[in-house]
């Protein structure tokens, strides 16, 4: 999966799954079309995005001014 993050025990990625959340896909939806998924799975990879957003040094950037 080219080092991207992985739902343990299958191939589909941690960036798959947060995919679809903004286009409105529930939880059970995605479980549904990913019988592979344990149930918690996309609840551990909102988990997972959170850490990752926490450890992260976001910079503001200011857009040029015309």
């Amino acid at each position: 999966m080219r080092g991207k993050p992985v739902i343990k025990g299958t191939r589909i990625t941690v960036e798959s799954i947060l995919e679809r959340l903004p286009s409105g896909e529930t939880e059970a939806q995605i479980l549904q079309e990913n019988p592979t998924l344990p149930p918690e799975a996309v609840r551990a990879a909102i988990f997972y995005a959170l850490q990752v957003l926490k450890n992260e040094d976001l910079l503001t950037m200011r857009l040029p001014e015309k």
